[in-house]
Parts: structure tokens; C-alpha cells; sequence
């Protein structure tokens, strides 16, 4: 049978894209590592908490970068201008839950071309939604959570603008929308967890936590350096890398002691 994924009922208050995997007939191939049924739920329990250092060591990362940005104005001002604008929406009218749940399966659905699947059926309405793939992983599975679809859609226009018509003088309103558009994936991803998701318990929810949470990180750590123009890149993850090793260190002291 082929991986699905599928929406059920619920209320009109409550939105929330489903996923359910059924078994993979891509046994025996490379890439079964990824596929939900070849890592058990009890080992990925054990990798979720493997992760956790790891979690904690590119928190710390971020916060070095936050710091070397801090006197990046122009880019800060428009950013956290544009989340604010975002979180009066998201506070005070109605959500747009239908944006929301296409971008959530259209991210299930790129996904699925990245690995090489095929997108049979794709259906979304403001109560949910659902798509039909050949294949499935946990990376599928969860990156709608960590993937801020809008936000590459904001990069893409832009680029796109830039280049053609010289938006350069207009970057403002780029950063602008680039922090409106991180506020809604955030603030949505945040709303529909408040109820059961299928992508979360088949995964197991520490193992999620972990990826979701990593996958934020390197959004973050790519993206604001590349937006406040300091520090580079390789130097963000240089700093995870670094901070990821001194929390392993330290866990190591402190085990040397217990024992």
C-alpha cells in the first residue's frame, strides 16, 4: 500500500492537517532509513533524547548570532515591525486557516518530489486537508512544521522583483514581510499543536520535538545571518557545532562525577 496523507473531521474552531502513513513498498532501499516504519518508536525515543544536546547547543548558537545582529536596525525594526502586524491579525480577526492548510499540505507534497515521490491527490479546505503520496519519512511527515513555506515565497518574489525591476531600494518592505510571514508559520504551527496531530504521534512526540526544533534552528541560523548580513553563515554553524560539543562535554563531566 502507498504512504497517504489524510485529513479527518473536526470541529470549525479547530484546524488541523492529519497525516497518516500506511507501510512503504520501498523495502530494501537506501533511503529506508527514513521511512516511518524502519526506525521502531521506542529507538526513536532514543534518538529524540540523543538530540537534546544537540537542541540546547544550537539554542545557544542562535543566541550568539541574536547578539551580533543586535545593531543590525534597519533589518530588526522591519522585521519585528512586520511580526507585530502579524500577531494583531492573528489576535484580533479571524485565522486564515485556508493559507495556512495549503501551505501546510503543499509542504507535505514539495517534500515528497525532494525525495522522489510522486503527488497523487492534494485537497484542501479551511477545516483541514489532505494529500495522496507514493512515499513517506519522517521528514515529509514533519516539515511543515519547521519549513516556513511563505516565508521562501516572500525570498522568491523578491529575488525575482530584484532582479528585474531593482527592488534593492524597497528591502525594507522585504524584511517587512519576511518577519510577517516567519510570525504566521510560527503562530499557526503553534495553533493547530494545541490539538492531536497524527504527524506528531506517529513519529513520537519527543522525536518530533527534536526535529522540529532543529529544523527551526537551521532555518534561523541560515536565514538571519544571511538577512542582518552578519555574522556568515559557516560561522553561525560553526558556533552550533562548538556549542554542541561543549554540552556534550559537560554531560560528560557530570557523568564522570555520578560514577
Amino acid at each position: 500500500m502507498n504512504p497517504t496523507v489524510t485529513a479527518q473531521p473536526i470541529s470549525s474552531r479547530q484546524v488541523r492537517p492529519h497525516r497518516r502513513a500506511t507501510q512503504s513498498e520501498l523495502a530494501g532501499r537506501p533511503e529506508d532509513f527514513f521511512q516511518p516504519s524502519a526506525m521502531p518508536k521506542w529507538a526513536k525515543l532514543i534518538v529524540g533524547v540523543l538530540l537534546l544536546p544537540v537542541c540546547l547547543g544550537g539554542a545557544q548558537a542562535l543566541f550568539r548570532v541574536l547578539a551580533q545582529t543586535g545593531d543590525a536596525v534597519t533589518f530588526w525594526v522591519a522585521a519585528v515591525g512586520g511580526a507585530a502586524c502579524w500577531l494583531v491579525i492573528f489576535l484580533m480577526l479571524p485565522k486564515p486557516m485556508w493559507v495556512y492548510v495549503f501551505g501546510h499540505e503543499l509542504t507535505h507534497a514539495l517534500w515528497t518530489w525532494l525525495f522522489g515521490g510522486r503527488v497523487k491527490r492534494f485537497k484542501v479546505t479551511s477545516k483541514g486537508g489532505h494529500v495522496v503520496i507514493s512515499k513517506t519519512n519522517f521528514l515529509i511527515t514533519l516539515a511543515p512544521y519547521f519549513f516556513p513555506l511563505y516565508v521562501t515565497l516572500v525570498i522568491l518574489i523578491f529575488l525575482l522583483g530584484d532582479l528585474v525591476w531593482n527592488w534593492t531600494p524597497y528591502r525594507v518592505w522585504f524584511h517587512f514581510f519576511i518577519g510577517a510571514a516567519y510570525a504566521f508559520h510560527v503562530t499557526l504551527t503553534w495553533h493547530i499543536l494545541q490539538t492531536r496531530q497524527t504527524d506528531i504521534t506517529s513519529q513520537g512526540h519527543l522525536f518530533s520535538g527534536a526535529v522540529i526544533f532543529l529544523g527551526n534552528l537551521a532555518v534561523l541560523l541560515a536565514g538571519v545571518p544571511l538577512l542582518a548580513e552578519r555574522p556568515d553563515v559557516p560561522t553561525a554553524f560553526a558556533w552550533w557545532l562548538h556549542e554542541t560539543g561543549a554540552v556534550w562535554m559537560g554531560l560528560g563531566r557530570m557523568i564522570g562525577r555520578l560514577f
